[in-house]
């Protein structure tokens, strides 16, 4: 059994182990074959050579972040933990933003880098794959980017409100309350990129704006980023209706799962169709991803193959 020894340039070990040893448990749980005691701002781990490797190279971005920002959170250390390796390979390893707290947001994967690389090019992007890959989180990096560089005025975020079978009817509260859970996955990343009181100030005065896909409908959306979330629930007429609310100096992006699609087997998703028939039009971008591009904990990534094979099967 071999050991390392790694050893953090600070005065408080709270800063680097986290509070109860917060980011000493996330860093067990990522190596579980591994044997790790925390000492002072020394850190120490016994096992087999190979995740000692892994264990190591980790470590040593962890450092690297600290060094340059006093400072690390949760959030971080899982970040830098799941990283599969693969943004390494990609080309324009810049980062996207530095987000609340600190946290470094950057694409993990090739794909991802795709993503950022492909937004660049072209005013509409599609980014198709399955859950877990960082596609929503990519583009709202991208928007919240594109506004803090005042490259657009505001950032529009929807979605189609069609969730598994269930009804806004029969959900209790007023239409936003009724509504906010189905949009919830972009507030939990948009509050990663952004202080939350700032995140408020910014909803109130409408410079971040979230809502139903049904809710576009007649709008000019110009000098905005904008993100269609979950498009496979896009019927063929509201896709059709949102790509036509492009105005000038707009940035769109939508995301989608095709393996994930709620409507009735009636309606034709509009996600579908339009990748079909635009793929191939100069402007639009087109980024698929795969159970490579994962970031989620690892089981998802199993998930996803096993259901995989029982399709095919």
């Amino acid at each position: 059994m071999q050991e390392v020894s790694i050893q953090f340039e600070s005065a408080n070990p709270v800063e680097i182990f986290g509070v109860n040893n917060a980011h000493i448990n996330i860093i067990k749980n990522y190596f579980p074959k591994l044997k790790i005691v925390a000492r002072g701002t020394t850190i120490k781990a016994q096992g087999p050579a190979k995740e000692l490797s892994v264990f190591n190279e980790k470590m040593g971005l962890l450092q690297s972040v600290h060094a340059q920002k006093n400072f690390l959170s949760e959030g971080v250390v899982e970040q830098i933990l799941m990283d599969n390796g693969a943004a390494e390979q990609a080309t324009g390893k810049e980062v996207l933003l530095h987000g609340a707290g600190g946290m470094i947001i950057k694409a993990k994967t090739v794909n991802q880098q795709k993503i950022v690389e492909s937004s660049f090019k072209n005013d509409l992007v599609f980014a198709i794959g399955p859950a877990g890959t960082g596609k929503t989180y990519t583009a709202v990096a991208l928007a919240v980017r594109a506004l803090k560089n005042k490259e657009v005025r505001r950032i529009i975020l929807t979605r189609p409100a069609v969730e598994a079978g269930e009804h806004l009817g029969f959900l209790p509260g007023d239409l936003k309350e009724k509504l906010d859970p189905y949009l919830q996955p972009l507030y939990d990343a948009l509050r990663d990129m952004i202080p939350s009181d700032r995140l408020d100030d910014f909803i109130e005065k409408g410079v971040i704006q979230i809502a139903p896909l049904a809710f576009m409908r007649g709008r000019t959306l110009d000098q905005a980023f904008v993100i269609l979330d979950e498009a496979q629930n896009a019927t063929k007429s509201q896709m059709k209706m949102f790509l036509t609310r492009m105005g000038s100096s707009a940035k769109f992006i939508i995301t989608g799962d095709r393996s994930q699609i709620d409507l009735p087997k009636s309606h034709m998703s509009g996600l579908v169709q339009a990748v079909r028939i635009l793929s191939d039009v100069k402007g639009v971008g087109v980024v698929k991803l795969d159970e490579r591009d994962v970031i989620r904990h690892p089981l998802v990534k199993r998930i996803i193959d096993a259901y995989d094979v029982d399709n095919e099967e």
